[in-house]
């Protein structure tokens, strides 16, 4: 049975073939009614689910013990509702049928005493498990049974007159019979999932009977926006849900994007999404062509077969109506990636696009041959200048290098139309090869330029000096940034925005790419009120901009007031990690020596204020993480066993030559990226302070954590020994409220 929905109306419905072959013989009607098997979790669970969160009477990042304490046991406590919606929670795929049980609660109480395979969190694993836990917590929530639920508030209002467990006997004609069960009875009018069989017929996970044309009421619901959730809601539960460093994606109860998207086809773009059954039946909803397509087969009548389930025949129908619905191959493919493009940048961590090997003009580049225009007012915005030439200063260090190599600061000094005057140097100094507070005013060698130091063991010192600044026709600023929230050059271009602000003297920034891609936003928001010289805003720990976005977005969110112009780049792109730039690698400090460490910073940095050793005073800083107190055995069998995606742990012994543990031998693991898209540095940090915790309770001194994190209800749920992805999963209400901040100030 194929029934396709356009633009509002049904526009293909069709049955073939047939019904039955046994005990009778019977062609397919349009008005079959079907065995949906897992399109039940949609169809029901997922959105009675839905409906007690809009209700607030639970909160998807809640652990699902929090409602049912029964389930909190055997290393399932911090388990989610979220990690069961998604397929995430690390329970194996199905209760045990090697052994005779019957009845609802007895399901229930099995699903109690399961043990994970693996780490909530860690993987897509798909498990009826999961729903039929979400079938009991929407029991226990709303007093009611699931199929009593499902009939009153979803079926019922969306006028699904033959949709409903259990269907009564005057269906059974209607109803497309599956296969003979064990005592070779065939199975008509009952579930034909074994384990939904033994609860009685109706689970989270299996168990609703429908027709194609109550399917194609409820899809048609969805796209009219006129659901029985919000809109809102909908939205919610349609888009990624799924933990941000996995690949496969799943809404809540929906299949986005992972290996079980077969009926999505090759052309309906990412965005889209829909699920299928094992008996056959198939259901793809599409917002950007405002289309669905239902397939309903009997995949499994009158014995399963192999290969019965018609895996291909649902790409291949859903690829040519997909080409079909006035799309000619080419739209639909820009729709796609346009599609694709737009969950690259929603759901930061997700996946990459790719990468490109073209060099990249940087915003030093671009100002050279803009010069002119910017100077003389033929560009707007334009430096105004009171003096001739301009008198300029420009905040730089060793980053500050055209695409050529040569350094901005020469380039300023031999230029007719303005006078570099001064030289500002950030942590580091003007060279980057400093690591002490006690960083004073020089000289540039090459130049005789005075270089006025902006850091220092005190906050004045981190300031800009207001007497040089209001000198100056203009300031630029000129910095390779890393793309982490406590990297101090990022607050050194917030304290020269507020000296803009106040002295009305311009501050040009020269965009540079963030290294570590613009794609991927981690970690949890700082907490208002505690700013820092590492946490200059509320920005999570990566935030996936180029300094002249921060530069904007510091100004315009804080009302600086600072007249601000960022000269851009040209050809980077997002997604761009900075081996894809041509460009040269410039050490923005002296231990960031590597795009490796820059990929690890975000996480390993965070643990850095305390106890251990982060690989200062060896070859590869943030490539390792030790201390002469921990087991290097234990810590990496314990970090692996946690499947952390995109990094693997390898024990290793070191010896610092400066830092924490200098010259003392340490005990610890090397970090291995295996897929660096995949990683979520921010969540690797956790992971690590979180297995310190545990392993090493006497040792360990978590309390200098929060330092970097700035987040006390991350930190406390640490401290208290909750699960990281737990916690990790508190941020993501945090983080879509900053991406949408975020979105006003992306240049690229």
């Amino acid at each position: 049975m194929v029934l396709v929905g356009h633009d509002g109306h049904i526009v293909y419905r069709k049955a073939y073939g047939w019904r039955s072959l046994e005990p009778v013989k019977e062609k397919m009607t349009v008005d079959t009614i079907f065995d949906m098997a897992s399109l039940s979790k949609c169809l029901a669970t997922a959105t009675a689910l839905m409906q007690l969160e809009e209700q607030g009477k639970i909160r998807l990042n809640d652990s699902v013990a929090k409602y049912i304490p029964e389930f909190g046991k055997n290393g399932k406590e911090q388990i989610t509702i979220r990690q069961l919606a998604t397929h995430f929670s690390g329970l194996r795929e199905d209760l045990d049928l090697k052994v005779a049980w019957e009845g609802k609660h007895t399901a229930f109480q099995m699903a109690h005493d399961e043990t994970p395979v693996a780490p909530a969190g860690a993987e897509f694993r798909y498990s009826d498990i999961n729903y039929i836990m979400l079938g009991e917590l929407i029991e226990h929530i709303s007093g009611m049974t699931l199929d009593e639920y499902a009939q009153k508030n979803i079926f019922t209002p969306l006028g699904m007159a033959h949709t409903r467990y259990l269907p009564p006997h005057e269906w059974l004609e209607k109803i497309a019979p599956t296969e003979y069960d064990e005592h070779e009875h065939m199975l008509w009018g009952m579930v034909h999932d074994p384990t939904a069989r033994r609860m009685g017929g109706v689970a989270g996970h299996a168990g609703v009977f429908s027709t194609a044309d109550d399917v194609a009421k409820f899809a048609q619901a969805i796209l009219d926006r006129k659901f029985v959730i919000s809109a809102v809601s909908l939205q919610k539960m349609t888009a990624p849900q799924q933990p941000p460093n996995a690949v496969d994606l799943r809404g809540i109860g929906w299949d986005l994007d992972t290996p079980f998207s077969s009926n999505r086809g090759e052309m309906l773009p990412i965005g889209s999404f829909g699920h299928t059954g094992f008996t056959g039946t198939s259901l793809w909803i599409d917002p950007t062509t405002n289309s669905y397509i239902i397939l309903l087969t009997n995949a499994v009548h009158p014995r399963l077969r192999p290969g019965a389930p018609a895996v291909a025949l649902r790409t291949k129908v859903a690829t040519y109506i997909a080409a079909n619905l006035h799309l000619t191959p080419s739209e639909a493919e820009r729709l796609r990636m346009q599609s694709i493009t737009g969950y690259n940048e929603a759901m930061a961590g997700t996946r990459r696009m790719g990468s490109r090997n073209g060099l990249v003009n940087l915003g030093v580049d671009q100002f050279e041959e803009q010069w002119t225009h910017i100077t003389e007012g033929t560009s707007a915005p334009h430096l105004s200048c009171h003096n001739t030439p301009c008198r300029v200063g420009l905040v730089t260090n060793q980053t500050g290098l055209d695409s050529s190599g040569q350094r901005t600061i020469d380039l300023l000094a031999k230029n007719s139309r303005l006078k570099l005057v001064a030289i500002f140097s950030p942590e580091h100094g003007v060279t980057g090869s400093l690591d002490t507070t006690a960083i004073g005013n020089t000289v540039d060698a090459a130049t005789q330029i005075p270089v006025y130091s902006v850091y220092g063991d005190s906050d004045a010192k981190r300031h800009p000096p207001l007497d040089v600044v209001k000198g100056l026709d203009a300031v630029i600023y000129d910095i390779q940034d890393v793309g982490v929230r406590w990297y101090t050059y990022e607050t050194t271009l917030g304290y020269f925005l507020e000296t803009a602000g106040k002295t009305g003297v311009p501050l040009v920034v020269l965009d540079r790419p963030n290294p570590i891609t613009g794609s991927f936003v981690q970690g949890p928001v700082a907490d208002a009120g505690r700013s820092s010289f590492v946490a200059y805003w509320t920005t999570p720990i990566r935030h996936g901009m180029t300094v002249g976005e921060l530069a904007k977005m510091f100004n315009d969110e804080q009302k600086l007031n600072a007249t601000l112009l960022v000269v851009t780049m040209k050809g980077w792109q997002r997604g761009d990690w900075m081996d894809s730039t041509g460009l040269t690698w410039t050490n923005p400090s002296p231990n960031m020596r590597s795009l490796t460490e820059a990929t690890l910073y975000p996480g390993v940095a965070l643990v850095e204020g305390t106890n251990v050793s982060v690989g200062r005073g060896t070859d590869t800083p943030f490539e390792v993480l030790g201390a002469p107190w921990i087991d290097e055995r234990q810590l990496a069998a314990y970090l692996n066993a946690r499947k952390l995606s995109g990094v693997r742990f390898v024990p290793i012994r070191f010896t610092p030559t400066s830092s924490n543990y200098a010259n003392q031998l340490c005990h610890g693991v090397n970090l291995l990226v295996t897929e660096r898209n995949h990683l979520d540095a921010a969540e690797l940090g956790l992971e690590l302070a979180a297995a310190l915790v545990k392993l090493y309770p006497q040792q360990y001194k978590v309390d200098r954590l929060d330092w970097l994190m700035v987040n006390k209800a991350s930190f406390d749920a640490l401290v208290r020994g909750d699960d990281p992805r737990a916690i990790s999963d508190t941020w993501r209400d945090g983080l879509e409220a900053f991406m949408k901040v975020r979105a006003k100030y992306l240049l690229y």
